[in-house]
């Protein structure tokens, strides 16, 4: 192995050339080729009927592909039922047993394997740790917050020491605050535990927090696999740059290119220079994605050689605590969003005129919207 050079982790999981469909019409996954890696921690994000839930439940064994093969550990499992598979499982209803205690729960897949009673008690009470739960061992699910039920379903999938872990919306029933302490918590026994997990959530922020790739569904295909900050620096094309993080549009079209970057005449007037990434060339429309905290504004009056120097009018202001938000109207889209700097909120008006700028570098020619 070449110094520096980091052999990358086996293959865990394979989808090849999967199909699916309930109704023999309409394909709700399409083509999908995915590698998932052993220890990686990938999560399959999407809006509602993008393809990604059912792409989970296949893993599990709770669909059945229309055309295709999934590997698990280089083995086919089409055919292999789900508790065959050695998959742990979370859901977001918990799906605890109410009449069981938490230590019953817990034991519960140790015990339909059929594990000695000595290794149960040791595997459970290691879980019971794990999770900081030894003092309520033997209360009942109805007798625990949300957090902690969920955290005893996530015992429940650990406890067999699966090869792999699939999470279907876990965290969704549970409050902002807690969801994010739970999302701490997961990540922190991935990098512990080096288990491979495969998370499912419509949640971009919980994606990004999270993950170490991030699978991007649209309409039953995959549209960028990468990682997090790759994703929203990077996106091949508009469905991602909207779904990943805030993010600005403005229509155009190509006026000229020069190497990496073009000339955008703006449909409402005004012309950007901008980066092209997913364009065909001149005189083809396009899409300009701009983010929020890439955009500097300029009062009017203030003079300015930035080469994306936009006129633009306040509509309003948002106040979010830890940063504020204006609302412009630039060039025809009037939920224009800029990331202000501190201490700027406050000093605009509704109606004020000011300009906009920002750099060719940090503005994205995509496909049109």
């Amino acid at each position: 192995m070449e110094a520096g050079k980091v052999t990358p982790a086996p293959v865990l999981v394979r989808f090849s050339g999967i199909q699916k469909t309930y109704d023999g019409e309409h394909l709700v996954v399409k083509n999908l080729d995915l590698d998932i890696r052993k220890g990686e921690f990938i999560t399959l994000l999407g809006p509602s009927g993008s393809g990604k839930t059912t792409t989970l439940m296949m893993l599990a064994g709770f669909e059945v592909p229309t055309q295709g093969d999934i590997y698990l550990s280089e083995r086919p499992i089409k055919n292999v039922p789900p508790h065959k598979r050695d998959i742990g499982m979370v859901f977001q209803n918990y799906a605890l047993f109410p009449h069981l205690t938490i230590a019953e729960n817990i034991a519960f897949p140790l015990s339909v394997r059929n594990t000695n009673k000595a290794e149960v008690q040791e595997r459970v009470s290691a879980a019971l740790r794990m999770i900081k739960m030894e003092t309520l061992a033997q209360r009942r699910p109805g007798q625990l917050s949300g957090g902690q039920q969920q955290r005893v379903a996530l015992a429940r999938a650990l406890v067999f020491n699966p090869q792999l872990v699939l999470m279907d919306e876990p965290l969704g029933a549970l409050d902002k605050r807690l969801r994010e302490q739970m999302q701490l918590e997961i990540k922190q026994l991935h990098e512990t535990m080096g288990i491979t997990i495969v998370y499912v959530t419509h949640d971009q922020s919980e994606a990004l927090t999270m993950s170490d790739r991030i699978a991007v569904f649209n309409d039953g295909i995959v549209q960028q696999i990468d990682r997090p900050d790759a994703l929203y620096e990077h996106p091949v094309n508009s469905f991602v740059a909207h779904f990943i993080g805030e993010n600005n549009v403005l229509a155009g079209t190509v006026e000229t290119v020069d190497k990496d970057y073009c000339r955008v005449a703006l449909a409402r007037g005004g012309t950007v220079t901008a980066r092209m990434a997913n364009v065909s060339g001149a005189g083809a429309s396009t899409s300009l994605s701009v983010r929020p905290e890439r955009i500097a504004i300029i009062p009017e009056g203030t003079s300015s050689d930035g080469p994306n120097r936009l006129q633009a009018t306040v509509q309003n202001t948002i106040y979010l605590g830890d940063h504020a938000l204006a609302v412009l109207d630039v060039a025809g889209n009037a939920e224009f969003m800029v990331k202000l700097q501190p201490g700027m909120h406050g000093s605009l008006r509704h109606g004020e005129n000011v300009f906009i700028s920002f750099r060719p570098e940090d503005c994205l020619a995509l496909d049109p919207v």
